[in-house]
């Protein structure tokens, strides 16, 4: 049965590049690490050869045993051909053996602890490259994900509208730990290995170029063999970590949301989709693990048909005498140490194709388009005096779309004067949420502009925009930590105890936060578990409180709490207010009606502006709605 098309890589090699060009910063690391491989293959490549000359000493001490003493090498040779003896004649030829003389067992002894410290000096330089190895690459998973972080921060909200949080999660944990894993397991052996296949065939021609020949023969199926493999491997992996991306955002999605998946009786669909999901990444990852792993056993098949031709001949070679026993072994273990560096290759190429395919995906999280950059030296909110109104907020001629064919807000001028406290109500998508965000710089205008004080919050930095603007959510966001440490996050620099205590008495968090078992030190963690939803509202208005902002931001930030939390809210908020710009976005229009101005948007426009009274008594839009939530109208839903 035909699996589904696979995704290939869209730039296979520009991201192999580039994947390698993060290893740059490490350079005097890496001349260290390729000079102690170097070493490493060197030793390891001359073990064989002085091996075979113990080989022949043994050989040769075993046939001059064999022979009567007082002849020469010559007069026994000869002696052999004169008796019609001259396949032996020809194979005694290559052996160095003293007629009369025994095995000189001292002297293969000599030989084999020169091989002993040579082995030893291969195996501590290798020790020394695979320390290397894990330094250099462990480096550069670090800066790797210090860059994603650092690129995260410099994304525009309109990224992560778009995206979803499993699968940026799963390029910035997943795909990046595959990374620092196949360059782990795949760096210096690869190294290892090219250096050693160079180094053996260098040997190898030294002993017999006619033998080197004939190991040669198999080196175009070797590569044929991963040519087509790693073809057919690449996109499959390609496949399986776009895979991986989407199950865990599956994963994300239903675990944050089981409430409402059990509440609406969605597990059956949950447990389909994941399902679905689960099948993708399993057939994805079977055929590029399947594909890969038959790598293994067709290269060893390769090999196999190398090490009887070069035993065959030799064999042959031997026979002639134009070779020696030891170097025939010696020759042998070439082959093998020239087929497995092969071998190796081919499977970490596959190995090297996954990695590529993970990289790929963070390079795509690193190259998309960033938020316009602050000017250098941008300065933050006007500061003219401490006891001075700051926050006159305006709004000159402002346009907005979300895309480029679809406006939604156009020409919109607005004046807030400093300490006013600003409503804004109306329908779902008439740009309530989208102006404060164009406030906070969230998303930039694509016409007119916004001053704070009169300057440009466009030429300002956005964290010192941003730090004089205190914003509260109706999607409450707590992370792991006690209650005390979620309400100091809003200050900008190490708050006491008592400070936190008193934001949380203003906004009248400190009666629930006291019946906890641990107060203020009870932990939470990121979901809020132990506490409702009002709670998690209390705490964090208690934390713009504490933040001291020039302006305030609330965004239906009181709609978790009861009726009477509610009063009391506003009345802190009052106080709040004092000296601050506000901004509150509202549905619940009981909240709003002290505010200095209400304004009233539809289609990204404001269509009414003035305070409770005076649009009650304009009976249009404002008043419509008002007679929608108390006096039980029927409002006709086009």
């Amino acid at each position: 049965m035909a699996g589904p098309p696979v995704e290939k890589s869209t730039d296979f090699k520009g991201s192999a590049k580039r994947l390698v060009r993060q290893l740059a910063p490490e350079k005097a690391t890496l001349w260290v690490l390729f000079v102690a491989i170097v070493g490493s293959v060197g030793l390891s490549v001359t073990g064989p050869k002085i091996l075979g000359a113990a080989t022949d000493l043994l050989f040769g001490g075993m046939v001059g045993r064999q022979m009567e003493p007082g002849a020469t090498k010559a007069q026994v040779i000869e002696r052999l051909r004169a008796d019609g003896d001259g396949g032996l004649a020809d194979m005694l030829t290559g052996v160095d053996f003293t007629p009369g003389s025994g095995i000189d067992f001292t002297a293969i002894g000599n030989v084999l602890l020169l091989v002993l410290g040579v082995y030893v000096g291969a195996g501590l330089l290798m020790l020394v490259s695979t320390r290397l190895v894990n330094r250099v690459v462990n480096r550069t998973v670090y800066r790797m994900r210090r860059d994603v972080q650092a690129k995260l921060s410099r994304l525009p909200l309109a990224y992560f509208d778009r995206a979803k949080r499993g699968e940026v999660l799963s390029r910035t944990t997943n795909d990046i730990d595959n990374i620092g894993q196949t360059l782990s397991q795949t760096m210096g052996q690869l190294i290892n290995s090219v250096l050693t296949v160079v180094g053996v065939l260098v040997v190898m021609f030294w002993i017999s170029p006619l033998l080197a020949m004939v190991a040669l023969l198999t080196v175009p199926l070797s590569v044929v063999v991963a040519t087509k493999v790693g073809k057919r491997s690449q996109p499959q992996f390609v496949a399986q970590w776009k895979s991986t991306g989407a199950l865990n955002a599956h994963i994300e999605e239903m675990y944050t949301g089981h409430a409402l998946v059990k509440v609406f009786g969605r597990q059956d669909e949950s447990a389909e989709a994941f399902r679905e999901q689960n099948d993708k990444l399993y057939e994805a990852g079977f055929r590029a693990q399947f594909n890969s792993g038959i790598m293994q056993p067709l290269m060893m098949f390769v090999s196999n048909l190398n090490y009887v031709l070069v035993a065959v001949v030799g064999g042959l070679r031997v026979a002639s005498g134009a070779l020696s026993i030891g170097d025939v072994q010696a020759f042998i273990q070439y082959s093998r140490q020239f087929s497995m560096p092969l071998t190796q290759i081919a499977s970490m190429a596959n190995l090297v194709q996954s990695a590529v395919a993970s990289a790929e995906r963070v390079f795509e999280l690193l190259d998309a388009p960033e938020q316009q950059p602050d000017a250098v030296g941008a300065p933050g909110l006007p500061v003219t005096g401490p006891d001075e109104l700051r926050g006159a907020v305006e709004l000159e001629n402002v346009s907005f779309r979300y895309d480029a064919d679809k406006p939604l807000i156009e020409d919109l001028s607005l004046r807030v004067a400093p300490g006013q406290t600003v409503a804004i109500v109306g329908p779902t998508g008439a740009g309530k949420t989208t102006l404060v965000n164009l406030l906070m710089r969230f998303y930039e205008v694509t016409g007119g502009r916004i001053t704070v004080d009169g300057a440009d919050i466009a030429k300002m930095s956005r964290e010192e925009l941003r730090s004089g603007v205190g914003m509260v959510l109706q999607d409450t966001w707590l992370f792991g930590g006690t209650i005390a440490d979620n309400i100091a996050y809003g200050a900008s620099g190490p708050v006491s105890r008592e400070q936190v205590e008193e934001a949380a008495r203003a906004a009248h968090a400190d009666r629930f936060v006291r019946t906890l078992p641990d107060g203020y030190d009870t932990v939470i963690d990121e979901e809020g578990a132990g506490v409702s939803a009002g709670e998690k509202q209390l705490i964090t208005i208690a934390r713009a409180f504490l933040s001291d902002p020039v302006i305030l931001v609330l965004d239906e930030a009181t709609s978790s709490v009861d009726t009477r939390t509610e009063v009391l809210i506003q009345k802190a908020m009052a106080r709040l207010a004092h000296g601050r710009t506000s901004f509150v976005i509202a549905h619940r229009l009981s909240t709003i009606r002290d505010a200095d101005v209400i304004l009233v948007m539809e289609n990204g426009a404001i269509v009414e502006q003035g305070t409770h009274e005076e649009l009650l008594g304009a009976a249009g839009a404002y008043a419509g709605l008002y007679a929608a939530q108390f006096a039980e109208a029927v409002v006709e839903v086009e």
